[in-house]
């Protein structure tokens, strides 16, 4: 970004709609209006025309057939057991029919029962069993119909892992209403939306269990190469308890104070799997910046503002101002250096924030889900925060394999912008998240030079993450039909109608 401050769109009362902008040059002119610099090309190419986004790329010896990424996107919608329903098989289905070659993780994964955020998220060990071949199964649907869609030997350049997760502070394992958190430390403005009380220290994990914690995730990792995935993803973002260790400046002992402290837990963890499984890749999805909670206000028409603090500054790792467009990057980059030179971890997903108190850096959106707030910034200005900094650490750290995210809000001119990013060597790849929720196969259409289906397109309307917020699967409502039909729909809309009629 050009400028340091939050520009004058962001105030509310001028923000366009993405599907409003005719051309590319409208856009253009929009994002100059926001005093922002992207490179969106004019021309999107095909395959057959040399496109970036075509280019192979080497990740851990294994040849990368192009540059899309498909994020992990959960459904929320397993067996109680941690095993996949007809639901996640789709949705699995659908990132082998992408075009995308590399798969990351397909969605977050439990490492255990009560790293759950959802009764209903998968889990590899559960106390009824562990669900290996469960997980087979699924990384063999994708691979099927990828295959099915674009040839016999297509799976021969798709890279496909598994993202591993403990929820922590969100963990909901048994009810979906009901919190039942493991945090790495107390948060003064965290804690009381989970019910955590300020002098409770059993929701806190002991040095003891954090070390338990790592042999799960180790294990995991174990049936993960065990069920054919080639690589797995130590979750650190989101606000999920891999991120929160990385702003555990207050706790005592091993896994906290100093950054070498903070990153303690997942470097044992990477350790672990190493020895347990040398020939597995490593990813780690990393939030580099953050910001302080926000909250819905209601005298600025439900827009979000921060929650003030007694403290001047929270924990947090990558701070990020409220009003600013640059984070400080100097721990991120730190982390992924030594990362990249010690352990030799190449293979990093670039994300921001959390959905849980901070949902418009994390996956911008022109309208807020049923817990959120109306975006306090211009949408776009989210996207290019997270873009930019994935540009710097391009820069300061060769070697190193970049997936960037907040892609999906730029709508009918992703295709423009993912081209111009990966040809000036800004991303390696460009993940799409919500996007392939609704219109799965937007990469194949990319490549093959087929105009984009605009009826399809994801324009933030957040159903995604309204419906589970209530206790609903996850799922494209209105713009994908199989969710149309489903007797979720009406829920939802009768949840939707009774939220209005309370504002």
């Amino acid at each position: 970004m050009k400028g340091t401050a939050v520009g004058s769109s962001s105030a509310g009362g001028t923000l366009r709609r993405i599907g409003g902008l005719k051309d590319v040059g409208e856009f253009r002119a929009y994002l100059e209006a926001l005093d922002v610099d992207l490179p969106v090309e004019e021309v999107v190419q095909s395959a057959a025309d040399r496109s970036p986004m075509a280019w192979p790329i080497v990740v851990g010896g294994f040849r990368v057939g192009n540059r899309w990424c498909i994020q992990p996107m959960e459904g929320w919608d397993g067996t109680r057991e941690g095993a996949p329903s007809e639901h996640t098989l789709r949705r699995w289905r659908h990132f082998g029919e992408s075009g995308a070659k590399l798969i990351w993780g397909g969605e977050a994964v439990a490492v255990r029962h009560d790293g759950r955020a959802n009764p209903n998220q998968l889990c590899v060990r559960h106390p009824r069993g562990e669900n290996t071949d469960a997980l087979r199964r699924l990384r063999r649907t994708l691979e099927a119909a990828h295959c099915e869609r674009f040839g016999r030997t297509a799976c021969d350049d798709l890279l496909v892992g598994l993202q591993l997760t403990h929820s922590g502070r969100f963990a909901r394992p048994n009810e979906k209403f009901r919190p039942e958190p493991r945090i790495a430390y107390h948060h003064p403005l965290l804690d009381p939306r989970v019910g955590i009380r300020p002098d409770d220290e059993t929701v806190v994990l002991s040095d003891g269990e954090v070390r338990e914690l790592i042999d799960d995730f180790v294990r995991a990792a174990r049936a993960a190469a065990e069920a054919g995935f080639r690589f797995v993803d130590i979750k650190h973002c989101h606000g999920y308890l891999g991120h929160e260790f990385l702003s555990a400046f207050d706790r005592p002992g091993p896994y906290g104070g100093d950054l070498d402290g903070r990153s303690r837990f997942l470097r044992e963890i990477i350790e672990g799997i190493r020895a347990e499984c040398p020939d597995l890749l490593i990813g780690v999805r990393l939030s580099v910046f953050d910001m302080p909670p926000f909250r819905r206000d209601p005298r600025a028409d439900g827009r979000g503002v921060p929650v003030e603090a007694r403290r001047t500054r929270l924990p947090t790792f990558g701070y990020c101002a409220p009003d600013s467009r640059t984070p400080d990057l100097t721990e991120p980059i730190a982390l992924i250096r030594r990362l990249r030179d010690e352990y030799g971890v190449t293979l990093f997903n670039i994300s921001a924030g959390s959905p849980y108190y901070n949902p418009h850096i994390q996956r911008p959106a022109f309208y807020p889900p049923s817990d959120g707030y109306r975006p306090p910034e211009d949408p776009l200005l989210g996207c290019v925060r997270q873009i930019d900094a994935v540009r710097r650490l391009k820069r300061e750290l060769p070697g190193v394999v970049l997936v960037g995210s907040a892609y999906s809000y730029f709508q009918e001119f992703l295709p423009h912008v993912a081209q111009g990013m990966v040809r000036t060597g800004n991303v390696d790849f460009v993940g799409l998240g919500r996007m392939v929720l609704s219109y799965w196969e937007l990469p194949a259409d990319v490549l093959a030079g087929r105009p984009l289906k605009k009826n399809r397109l994801c324009r933030t309307f957040s159903d995604c993450t309204t419906a589970p917020r209530n206790g609903l699967i996850s799922g494209c409502y209105p713009l994908d039909p199989y969710y149309k039909r489903l007797p979720e729909m009406v829920q939802l809309q009768q949840i939707k109608r009774r939220l209005r009629q309370g504002d």
